[in-house]
């Protein structure tokens, strides 16, 4: 197997983190490193009077779909995609498209919209192919910052010239069970006589006590319920021009009327239904889970409700705050490997990249709540991992609408089966995660580039935009 370098420790707080739609790495990436860019300069950036932007590889290519370029002008205003609401969105964007200017990190108001920013979809960055560059320069005609920052999957950014870690979370952190691969999970588990989860909370406790731990992560489960609380309110059209019509409401009242007790024989449907509701809420630019991406945002969400509901964990009445938390906790352990070994962005690797790697965090997560040895949860992952392999990014209008939104409905009833088919074994397998997952790096890297988030293959090209 081939060892490429790793970043440092991945938490739970790393890899999910609340944001707005409808692409973590093209929306929310960038909303982060234009604020980062600002607030480097603190109180001196009212020192600014021109800035200058640019959008390379896939950022470019669709960022208008995906919303990228109103992520930058709110960010070098200064917000951020876990705090600022939804509605401050459209009356910050109002504001700046009637006045053509913005407010650099709130102190600075300076003259730039949307069609400043310069887009090279052709010119791919050779580090990372979501990469911007972004220029502020002083009345006095000085240069004040030129740099360059590379959105690289699930709203992680990098900055050019600094260490490969990570500004959104600590690469340097240390904690007591760091496991590179599957293979040093399952054994640390098997030695320290712990469940994956637990470990994650041995390692989460380093900063926090367990209590906060728990608090935190039962506030990401709450919010993935708003957001599917959310989906099923709102009916009409997703914005963009595809004219795809939200279906989680009807479906919703269908079910309502013909399941009201949800038999499990439909618990399918009812899992379908979570993971359309949150994509079609993120595509419409609300606030969602990163879980690891936002175009995979649903998948966990609907596996983690038929965890709450269709589990024998859940039949008996066991406490479904234990159950939400072992199964995140699990599911960040599985996140961070795939993160840290590969990639989980849809324009490095293609979409096995990103509802690939989800679809095997919810399988390794349900698993564990069936009760599954760290090797069976092991297994979970790789098979959903395995049966992902290959699966490209070609979004239809740049849009995270089609193929998307059914994708992750699709790859979360492929989770819920590969936790069954774990569940059917020991453990013993004869291919291993970490060999799946380097396949799925080998197998990104070597894809054509049309197929990796730039839609310029696939059903982008194939599917006539009317």
């Amino acid at each position: 197997m081939t060892v490429i370098p790793l970043a440092g420790h991945i938490g739970v707080f790393d890899l999910f983190t609340i944001g707005i739609g409808p692409s973590s790495s093209h929306t929310v990436g960038p909303m982060r490193a234009a604020a980062d860019f600002v607030d480097r300069f603190g109180p001196d950036a009212a020192e600014i009077v021109r800035v200058e932007v640019e959008l390379f590889g896939s950022l470019a290519a669709t960022g208008r779909g995906h919303g990228t370029m109103t992520a930058v002008l709110l960010g070098l205003e200064g917000c951020r995609p876990d705090s600022i609401a939804v509605d401050e969105i459209d009356e910050r964007l109002a504001a700046a498209a009637a006045s053509g200017r913005i407010r650099v990190g709130g102190l600075a108001e300076v003259a730039f919209g949307v069609d400043d920013i310069v887009l090279r979809p052709l010119t791919v960055h050779p580090r990372h192919p979501n990469a911007m560059r972004l220029v502020a320069h002083a009345t006095d005609g000085r240069l004040l910052d030129d740099a360059t920052y590379f959105s690289v999957g699930g709203g992680f950014i990098e900055r050019e010239g600094e260490t490969a870690g990570i500004v959104v979370g600590d690469a340097s952190r240390l904690v007591p069970h760091d496991f590179g691969t599957a293979d040093e999970l399952v054994a640390t588990c098997e030695r320290e006589s712990v469940s994956i989860a637990e470990l994650a909370m041995r390692n989460e406790t380093v900063q926090a006590t367990e209590a906060d731990v728990r608090a935190r992560v039962l506030h990401l489960r709450d919010a993935m319920h708003e957001c599917v609380e959310s989906g099923l309110r709102r009916d009409g059209t997703l914005p963009g021009g595809l004219g795809v019509v939200r279906r989680a409401p009807a479906l919703h009242a269908h079910l309502l009327e013909h399941d009201p007790d949800r038999d499990p024989a439909d618990a399918l449907d009812w899992v379908n239904l979570v993971a359309l509701a949150v994509n079609e809420e993120n595509a419409a630019g609300g606030r969602v889970v990163t879980a690891p991406t936002n175009g995979a945002a649903g998948i966990l969400p609907a596996v983690l409700h038929y965890a709450s509901t269709y589990t024998p964990r859940a039949r008996r009445g066991d406490d479904l705050d234990d159950l939400a938390v072992e199964f995140l906790l699990t599911a960040a352990a599985i996140g961070g490997i795939v993160k840290r070994r590969a990639s989980i962005s849809g324009a490095e690797v293609g979409c096995q990249g990103e509802v690939g790697s989800a679809s095997s965090m919810a399988a390794a997560a349900l698993a564990a709540v069936l009760g599954g040895t760290p090797a069976q949860v092991e297994n979970a992952a790789e098979i959903a991992m395995e049966h992902s392999l290959g699966l490209t990014c070609d979004p239809v209008g740049g849009l995270v609408q089609i193929p998307c939104i059914e994708r992750n409905a699709i790859a979360a009833g492929k989770a819920i089966n590969a936790a069954k088919m774990a569940m059917w074994g020991d453990g013993s397998h004869r291919v291993s995660f970490d060999t799946v997952v380097e396949t799925m790096r080998q197998t990104g890297r070597d894809m054509s580039e049309k197929y990796k988030e730039t839609a310029m293959g696939g059903l982008a090209v194939n599917v006539v935009e009317c």
